[in-house]
C-alpha cells in the first residue's frame, strides 16, 4: 500500500506540473510568443575603459571578479579627491560597484544618470530618428530626470536591457535597521516607482515599509533599499515559470549583500515578492555569515529548495500569503525546470508563517494598514515578539 501510495504522489505532482505547464503555454499563447528576456549578466559598461585605467599607478580592482570586502579596501586606500577623481571617469563602474563608499556611488549614479539624460534628449530630436524612437527617447528622459529629482540616492544604476536600478530610502550610513526589497516580474527601469499600483512597485514598497517601520519605533535609524538589480520576467510566460532569470541575479544579490557588510551597514531583513523569492532562494546559501539577518517572503510561488534548511543561512526564514493572493492556486512543484517547489508558506517548509489577513492580492502585501506591513517592520526593527 505505502508503494501505491508514494506512486499516486508521485503521478499527482506530474500532473501538477503538466497543469502548469499547459497553463503557462495557454496564458502566453505559446512558448514562441512569450516574452523571453535576456538577463543582463556582468559588470555594467564601461569595465574594459575601468580596466585600463593606470592614472593611480595602481590595478583597479576588477568589478567582475574582485569580491566587495577587496573593493572597499582598494578604496579605503584612497584619498577624497582620488575616490572622486574615479568616479566622475567611470561612473557606471563606481555607481555600481559593490563595496565602493556609498556616498561615493550616490555621485556617480547622478554624474551616470545625467550623461544618459542628456544622450537621450540628443536622441530625441534627432532628424534621423523615428517618431517611435523620439518618443522612446522621451520616455527615457523623463524616466532619468525623475530618478536626478532632489534626495533621492541611486545606490546602482544599468541602462542596459529594460534597465536596472536601485534606490535607498533613508541614510544608509546611519542606519541602525536595514531592510532590502527584492520585486518579482514585470518591474524595471520603468515600472519601478509607477503611479499604478504603487504598493507592488519597489518604490512603493520600501516607502511604505519605512514608514510603518519610523511609526513603530520612531527613535530608530532606518533605511530600506528597493533594489532591482536583476532581469525580472515580464508576464506569466516561460521566464516565470522556470529559474533562469533567478539563476542570473542570485550572484548580484549575493553581491549586493556582501557589498553592505563591506561599507559597515547592519545585516539586513530581505523581503522577496514573487518571483523575487526565487532569487532569495537561490541566493541564500551563498550569501556570508552574518550578511542577512532574516529572509521575509511573500506572495512567493516556491524558493526552488524542498525546504528552510536547504536555503543554508543563518536568518531567521519567514512567510506569508493572504487568502486572495492568486499565487496559491499555482502548482508547488518542481519538474524538467518548471515550477519553484515546495510552498514556503507550508509549515512543513520550516519557516516561521507571518500572519497576512488583511492584505489582498497579489501586490497587497505592504499596503498601509494591513497586518503584513505591521508584521514585516516588526521584523526589520528586529521585534519578532510583535509579530501576531
Amino acid at each position: 500500500m505505502t508503494v501505491l501510495r508514494s506512486a499516486a504522489r508521485r503521478s499527482k505532482r506530474t500532473l501538477a506540473a503538466a497543469v502548469l505547464a499547459l497553463a503557462v503555454v495557454a496564458g502566453t499563447g505559446g512558448w514562441a510568443a512569450g516574452s523571453t528576456q535576456t538577463a543582463v549578466t556582468g559588470p555594467a559598461p564601461g569595465a574594459a575603459a575601468w580596466r585600463a585605467d593606470h592614472t593611480l599607478g595602481v590595478r583597479l580592482p576588477d568589478p567582475a571578479s574582485a569580491s566587495p570586502a577587496e573593493v572597499a579596501r582598494f578604496f579605503a586606500g584612497l584619498t577624497d579627491a582620488r575616490q572622486r577623481a574615479l568616479a566622475a571617469r567611470h561612473p557606471l563602474t563606481v555607481g555600481n560597484l559593490d563595496g565602493a563608499p556609498i556616498a561615493l556611488r550616490y555621485a556617480a549614479n547622478a554624474r551616470a544618470l545625467r550623461a544618459e539624460r542628456d544622450r537621450e534628449s540628443a536622441r530625441a530630436t534627432d532628424p534621423a530618428g523615428t517618431l517611435q524612437d523620439h518618443r522612446r527617447a522621451e520616455q527615457a528622459v523623463r524616466r532619468y530626470t525623475a530618478l536626478l529629482a532632489p534626495g533621492r540616492r541611486i545606490l546602482a544604476f544599468d541602462p542596459r536591457g529594460r534597465g536596472q536600478v536601485a534606490e535607498v530610502h533613508g541614510d544608509l550610513a546611519t542606519a541602525r535597521r536595514v531592510a532590502v526589497i527584492v520585486p518579482g516580474s514585470d518591474i524595471d527601469l520603468t515600472t519601478f516607482d509607477r503611479t499604478t499600483d504603487p504598493y507592488g512597485t519597489p518604490t512603493g514598497m520600501a516607502t511604505s515599509l519605512r514608514r510603518q517601520m519610523a511609526a513603530e519605533a520612531p527613535g530608530v535609524r532606518t533605511a530600506v533599499i528597493a533594489w532591482v538589480g536583476y532581469t525580472t520576467p515580464v508576464g506569466l510566460g516561460p521566464d516565470a515559470a522556470t529559474g533562469r532569470l533567478a539563476e542570473a541575479g542570485a550572484p548580484r544579490l549575493t553581491r549586493l549583500l556582501s557589498g553592505l557588510a563591506a561599507t559597515g551597514a547592519p545585516a539586513p531583513a530581505l523581503l522577496c515578492h514573487s518571483y523575487g523569492s526565487v532569487v532569495c532562494g537561490l541566493a541564500a546559501p551563498h550569501t556570508g555569515r552574518g550578511d542577512l539577518a532574516d529572509l521575509v517572503v511573500f506572495g512567493s510561488p516556491g524558493m526552488r529548495r524542498d525546504n528552510a534548511a536547504e536555503l543554508r543561512t543563518t536568518a531567521q526564514v519567514w512567510a506569508a500569503r493572504d487568502a486572495s493572493d492568486w499565487i496559491g492556486d499555482v502548482p508547488n512543484v518542481e519538474l524538467l525546470g518548471l515550477g519553484h517547489g515546495a510552498d514556503p508558506t507550508d509549515p512543513a517548509f520550516g519557516a516561521r508563517r507571518v500572519p497576512a489577513e488583511r492584505a489582498e492580492g497579489h501586490t497587497g502585501y505592504l499596503a498601509p494598514g494591513t497586518d503584513s506591513l505591521r508584521n514585516f517592520a516588526a521584523i526589520a526593527l528586529g521585534r519578532y515578539g510583535d509579530v501576531r
